[in-house]
């Protein structure tokens, strides 16, 4: 009994990491935006390409990274810098990709399922997992987080439908500075690894 009920908090624990750091309640606003512009937001698509992100990261992230000569912290810089150019959008009304005028293919695989969902945040969290949990604790508490984005992002209407115009513009906003938050943490820790102390002295 008390070895089930470790099992079970230890992959509620697990499932509540993930879902933090995926936060699909905070892109929620980011994916409403995108669609207002008149893209058609493929949500099959982009569950399928995040779920496929995390799983090659998860077992081959290391392998792969290592064949280009390129280490976890530089791919994490990346997607910060991704990350950052998105916040800039929400915040200042603000077109730098012009998606619009691109297929819908690419709208539902960038920015949404990367950096958005399988971003370099939740992509490096899922790699450390391995470290504290077990492979099925993991993988289902993986399989209930995209679950729950499917879900979010098939009712992406309704959830617009009931949020007012001012308010969406309010939410918007809040995220967008949010997101910039977290992509300047990210890019600022990352950096940090990238180049030690006495190098960046050297730098500047």
């Amino acid at each position: 009994m008390k070895m089930q009920l470790k099992q079970i908090k230890l992959f509620f624990t697990c499932f509540l990491i993930l879902f933090s750091i995926i936060d699909i309640i905070g892109n929620a606003p980011i994916i409403i935006g995108y669609k207002k512009k008149g893209n058609i937001i493929n949500t099959k698509k982009i569950t399928l390409v995040s779920m496929l992100i995390f799983l090659f990261f998860f077992f081959l992230g290391d392998f792969f990274l290592n064949s280009f000569g390129i280490d976890l912290y530089s791919f994490s810089l990346a997607g910060s810098i991704i990350l950052f150019l998105v916040s800039l959008e929400m915040i200042f009304e603000i077109d730098l990709s012009k998606l619009e005028n691109k297929s819908n293919i690419e709208i539902s695989i960038i920015p949404i399922s990367f950096p958005l969902i399988a971003g370099p945040g939740s992509v490096t969290t899922l790699m450390s997992l391995k470290t504290n949990y077990d492979i099925k604790t993991i993988m289902l508490s993986l399989i209930l987080n995209m679950i729950f984005v499917f879900f979010v992002i098939k009712n992406i209407d309704f959830i617009e439908k009931k949020i007012s115009k001012s308010n969406l513009y309010i939410i918007k906003k809040l995220f967008g500075i949010i997101l910039l938050s977290f992509s300047i943490k990210v890019f600022g820790r990352n950096v940090c690894n990238i180049f030690p102390n006495e190098s960046l002295i050297k730098i500047f």
